[in-house]
């Protein structure tokens, strides 16, 4: 279910805010801002890499995936049973 609000909505309740908490409420509202542009950027150079295994060859993949097997096994063998 998609919930659609405009900014005029948004702007019409922060009218509605006391003017000692406008302060809170800008805070908040730039720290979201922030995380989100922080989040794109990340995103980016991660899906640069999307696909880069579509060509590696079947044989050659299959050895790739037990070694990354081999290695989380390796890697989580020193920790304690949960």
């Amino acid at each position: 279910m998609k919930v659609t609000i405009s900014k005029e909505k948004i702007f019409q309740e922060i009218k509605l805010i006391p003017e000692e908490k406008l302060a809170d409420v800008y805070a908040l509202l730039h720290h979201f801002r922030l995380s989100l542009k922080a989040s794109q950027t990340k995103l980016r150079p991660v899906m640069h890499y999307a696909g880069i295994w579509q060509d590696m060859p079947a044989d050659i993949f299959a050895e790739f995936t037990v070694g990354i097997s081999v290695r989380r096994q390796q890697a989580f063998s020193g920790r304690r049973a949960r």
